[in-house]
């Protein structure tokens, strides 16, 4: 096994959507037998039925797929990715170890799992490879930085505001609590950070994880694709202006307006019923969304009764008690970008019904 290296290789993110975080794999390189393959865990076909919901679900499977190391590399450099190689310290026995454990999940009935975004993905799967089927244990550095999973998230979508909040409107008040150094390995660059600085202990003695590093693939020139023109906090603040314009024309004619409280409670219910069915999802950070406080499938039922104007204060009352309660919720949770400013759009919608019911 002298002829044999296996490593860690990561790609840095490029701008394709599923590409935002970057990427993990396993290189095993027998030079020797010139046999150089790539372990990737991130295969999934996009064009699969129901792809996207089943991924907000959390019922998206990927697979293990071996590929030539050369063509792995050209793909991400054409996407001006760089490739880092990580070459790892290991023992005869541990190659011979971890070779054996991919032949394993290379079999047809192992090969396919059920992904998890931030628990069970191409970065985690290659690292609890490497730790258990080694004969030493893997020592890892301590950092004391406990930022949560939406910190890391808006790292990774700094460049796209869009993605950014659709993250943040799914995500609810577990991914705002610290997590741990395993987890945040859930990020490529993170577990490359840990390797570099690990070490492995067996038999009393400690010698680095990583004892060579290249990239075979520098940086390249990456075009940021732009997202849609205006960021989601503009667009809150126009529609804050738009109701602000409606009140005050409201106030001045003494009359309310039922078809744009019918309008924005057809937006808000909407919303609201893919926010409740998030609470069914398989990821666990999805289950506990103060934002349900404020957008929620309610509105539905009562625009009914605000276009007839008939028991309408009801609805009246308890979108002021919910606009109270998401506020308060903000203690807690970090909201999605502009999500106070449409809590303050819809309290407008309040205070217009109040006045002129005077």
């Amino acid at each position: 096994m002298d002829s044999v290296e296996i490593s860690l290789i990561t790609c840095s993110p490029h701008e394709e959507i599923y590409s935002l975080y970057g990427h993990t794999a396993l290189r095993y390189h027998d030079m020797s037998t010139g046999e150089d393959i790539v372990f990737n865990w991130g295969i999934f076909n996009f064009n699969a039925p129901h792809f996207v919901v089943r991924f907000v679900f959390g019922l998206t499977d990927y697979e293990l797929g071996p590929a030539p190391f050369g063509p792995f590399c050209r793909y991400y450099q054409k996407w001006g990715s760089s490739v880092t190689e990580q070459v790892l310290n290991l023992t005869a026995e541990d190659k011979l170890s971890i070779r054996a454990a991919l032949e394993e999940n290379l079999r047809e009935e192992n090969r396919v799992y059920r992904y998890n975004y931030f628990y069970d993905n191409c970065s985690t799967r290659p690292r609890d490879i490497i730790e258990r089927n080694i004969a030493g244990k893997v020592i890892y550095q301590e950092t004391g930085d406990t930022q949560s999973y939406r910190e890391m998230v808006h790292q990774c979508t700094r460049n796209h505001p869009w993605a950014k909040f659709g993250n943040d409107m799914l995500l609810g008040l577990k991914a705002d609590l610290p997590t741990t150094r395993s987890q945040q390995e859930f990020l490529p660059e993170n577990l490359m950070y840990d390797f570099d600085h690990a070490q492995i202990y067996e038999n009393g003695e400690y010698r680095p994880l990583v004892k060579a590093r290249y990239m075979p693939v520098a940086p390249g020139v990456q075009v940021i694709e732009e997202d849609f023109p205006l960021p989601p906090l503009t667009c809150a603040f126009i529609l804050f202006g738009v109701s602000v314009a409606v009140m005050a024309l409201e106030w001045k004619r003494r009359k309310t307006y039922k078809y744009w409280d019918a309008a924005l409670m057809t937006i808000q219910g909407l919303a609201g019923c893919i926010l409740f069915a998030m609470l069914f999802s398989q990821h666990p950070t999805t289950s506990t969304n103060l934002q349900l406080l404020l957008i929620n499938p309610l509105p539905l039922l009562y625009i009914p009764a605000v276009v007839r104007r008939k028991k309408a204060t009801r609805w009246w009352t308890l979108l002021a008690i919910m606009i109270v309660m998401f506020l308060l919720g903000r203690i807690f949770q970090t909201y999605a970008e502009g999500m106070v400013i449409v809590a303050l759009c819809l309290l407008t919608r309040y205070l217009s019904h109040y006045r002129n019911a005077k």
